[in-house]
């Protein structure tokens, strides 16, 4: 059934079933005005006509609409893609990119969009992910940081978003840890705090103190019982009861 808006081209002009190459997939149920048009505006129709018609898609990657292109890009063949690496739509190289063997998004690295250069993030091999770590957009930053080799994250470190030094401080190797006691974001410290407590237990947050209270050694949480906080003693007298049952 038609949903959406008024059935348009992409230049909103009126369409006309009659007129279009592939009126015979309209005879099949294969498209319709108003739920399932390659040359519809709406997005959803699109779509709707390459689920339905998935053999098209070659033919219609060098339509003038953008979503048309994406479309198509998301089941034509990968023999033809190679070329909407360089489409003028940043949606149609980014399905370029998600779709082409990793090799391919090496050379979309330097991308001048971020949604392509997120595509590329997600599909470069992990060891390659190193030129992309002091990428201008966070976002893109975060999933390097995410799927890079725990080996390459040490240059990460000084990062400008504290979310990303957390990811950094939850997958980095243990011994590079010791290099966010001076990190300015407790949030940051607290990560690293839950990785190795002994690091934090003169931490100037209470935050920060308060997880080495719940995850500390028996050294880390005894020298929390006179912490000026009552809920990080009580939390450290807890957890010492916790480790001296369980000895």
């Amino acid at each position: 059934m038609p949903e959406g808006p008024a059935p348009v081209d992409w230049l909103g002009a009126a369409l006309d079933c009659a007129a279009c190459r592939f009126r015979a997939r309209l005879d099949l149920g294969q498209c319709g005005l108003g739920w399932a048009c390659v040359h519809d505006r709406y997005a959803k129709r699109i779509e709707r006509f390459f689920l339905l018609n998935a053999d098209l898609a070659d033919a219609c990657l060098s339509h003038p609409y953008f979503e048309t292109r994406m479309n198509a890009a998301r089941v034509a063949s990968v023999f033809r893609l190679p070329r909407l690496l360089t489409d003028l739509d940043a949606g149609v190289r980014a399905m370029a990119v998600l779709r082409l063997p990793p090799k391919h998004a090496e050379r979309k690295i330097h991308d001048p969009d971020r949604r392509v250069r997120i595509a590329v993030a997600h599909r470069l091999p992990r060891d390659q992910l190193l030129p992309m770590t002091r990428d201008e957009d966070s976002y893109v930053r975060s999933i390097v940081a995410r799927r890079a080799e725990p080996g390459m994250l040490p240059v990460m470190l000084g990062d400008a978003d504290p979310e990303i030094r957390r990811i950094v401080a939850r997958r980095i190797g243990p011994d590079w840890l010791d290099r966010f006691r001076a990190d300015p974001d407790p949030l940051v410290r607290r990560e690293a705090a839950l990785r190795r407590p002994a690091l934090f237990v003169a931490d100037d947050d209470m935050r920060v103190r308060h997880t080495v209270a719940e995850q500390g050694g028996t050294e880390d949480v005894a020298a929390l019982l006179d912490d000026p906080e009552d809920i990080i003693r009580e939390t450290a007298a807890a957890r010492l009861a916790q480790l001296k049952e369980g000895a």
